[in-house]
């Protein structure tokens, strides 16, 4: 029997009118923002796959819980609400609420880490890796190999390789390192989850060791889904019952509410030591606000509530990675070179297999989100060397083995019909691939510069030019890049 259509689990009760641009429009508004999709204005854009943080549509039911908002300073019956739902959906012992996850991950950071430690992870996360630094502390990537390799079709690439933890154990003494962060579906690697059976053994690790292990709970709900689907033994397990075997294998977590749990600000810290906890609070108070609304407000923390309940609710989940899946289904027929197997929230298009005639030091994957805009008005963002920043020690650049565009869907936003748009935009690019031209920084801020950094082509004033315009592919650049030389110089 031929698989039937299916449709998404609610109806549109109000709309926002979307931004139609004309090209010579977004030309001159990507170049206005600097060739760097963060910085363009949202009324410039058409289709916002930008991030899936603090993007989603609420319910009609986490709406009506914000006109419930108890906004009393100290001791809000919203948080009370809040920490009844997380103690349930996640099953940690004490909540501490933050106004977004990287509040719970600074916290976290100057809690637990002193200089000259190190904090192994299954691959870097931007925020994540800037807070440990900051506080003294140095990222160690300990994910297995195949998660660096985007044509792989393995079920679980967010899986912690054994070894390399083991490894860096024995070298540095387990004293030196403060907590094992694991993400679930893991987002510089493609959104790829990690199995229950490798987080037991990881578990069983740490326990012998006496290190801690804090999850990156922000798209958890979502990894227990591909747990559910691909694991073996799972597949009559609830996602809410899967959800708390992952968390009970952990300490704590640090979560951003804006991904997972439906809400458009709003994050929370959770651990299970009665000490660790009591600091958490004093922190929480200078950083963030009282530790009974951390930053956040009363009606806030009703709609998380609210939404970590929806989160979980099979129907949800099933539409919600289920758009991705099409949206991934139609480029990977197109032969557009994507992360596989498909992530839980979004599509990451493989840049340098996209454009292998622009070289890593012209940030091909940034010059695609900028082509990608210009061609359609779909705002992505870069996921490979400008987000991974430069060498504390040597200050070079860092080319991770994945260079990607991220196409990130935002949760209850977008019909069927703004992915086929949004396919058809990236496999017309990827028909004209060779008219793209690379980047080179023009400012570079120190932190995080992927947010504010600005870049001019190497070659004219355009990243998407005209046949005629182009320089033919393989052409030789300036040695400085593009025209610091006026193009005396070839290499």
């Amino acid at each position: 029997m031929a698989r039937r259509s299916w449709a998404e689990p609610f109806k549109i009760k109000m709309v926002e009118p979307l931004s139609m641009t004309t090209r010579a429009q977004r030309e001159a508004a990507i170049a206005a923002a600097g060739f760097n999709t963060f910085l363009l204005r949202s009324r410039d854009v058409y289709i916002d796959l930008l991030t899936d943080s603090g993007t989603a549509a609420m319910s009609d039911r986490q709406w009506a819980g914000m006109m419930m908002g108890d906004e009393a300073y100290a001791g809000s019956e919203n948080y009370y609400h809040l920490e009844d739902v997380v103690h349930r959906v996640y099953g940690y012992k004490h909540l501490i609420p933050t106004h977004q996850g990287r509040g719970a991950e600074h916290i976290l950071s100057r809690m637990c880490i002193k200089p000259g430690d190190f904090v192994p992870g299954n691959m870097y996360f931007t925020t994540t890796k800037a807070h440990q630094e900051l506080a003294g502390g140095r990222f160690v990537d300990v994910i297995h190999d195949r998660a660096h390799d985007s044509t792989l079709e393995h079920p679980f690439k967010g899986d912690i390789d054994l070894g390399k933890l083991r490894a860096l154990i024995d070298k540095v003494g387990a004293t030196k390192i403060p907590y094992l962060c694991v993400q679930c579906n893991v987002n510089m690697a493609g959104g790829q989850p990690i199995s229950l059976a490798n987080l037991r053994e990881v578990r069983a690790l740490c326990q012998k060791h006496g290190i801690r292990i804090f999850l990156d709970a922000t798209r958890a709900v979502e990894n227990a889904y591909f747990i559910r689907q691909r694991e073996a033994g799972y597949a009559g397990t609830s996602i809410a019952q899967i959800l708390l075997e992952m968390c009970s294998l952990s300490d704590g977590c640090t979560c951003s509410a804006k991904k997972d749990s439906l809400v458009n600000i709003g994050g929370f810290l959770c651990v299970n030591d009665d000490d660790l906890a009591e600091q958490a609070r004093g922190m929480v108070v200078v950083y963030e606000g009282l530790h009974t609304y951390g930053g956040l407000a009363g009606r806030d923390m009703e709609a998380m509530a609210i939404g970590i309940e929806e989160s979980v609710q099979e129907d949800h989940i099933r539409a919600r990675i289920g758009q991705v899946e099409y949206l991934g289904q139609k480029l990977i027929d197109a032969g557009v070179p994507i992360v596989r197997p498909i992530g839980g929230h979004g599509i990451f298009i493989d840049a340098a297999r996209f454009l292998p005639h622009i070289p890593r030091e012209q940030f091909p994957a940034q010059a695609l989100a900028c082509a990608l805009y210009v061609e359609s008005g779909v705002r992505a963002m870069e996921r490979g060397a400008v987000s991974a920043g430069r060498n504390p020690d040597t200050g070079e650049n860092i080319f991770p083995s994945l260079e990607l565009v991220r196409l990130t869907l935002p949760r209850r936003v977008y019909t069927q019909a703004h992915m086929d748009v949004t396919a058809e935009s990236v496999i017309e690019l990827f028909k004209n691939a060779p008219k793209i031209v690379g980047l080179k920084f023009t400012f570079e801020p120190r932190q995080l510069r992927f947010f504010q950094a600005r870049f001019a082509p190497v070659v004219g004033s355009r990243v998407l030019v005209s046949e005629a315009a182009a320089e033919p592919v393989g052409a030789k650049q300036c040695c400085c890049g593009g025209g610091g030389c006026g193009g005396r110089a070839r290499v």
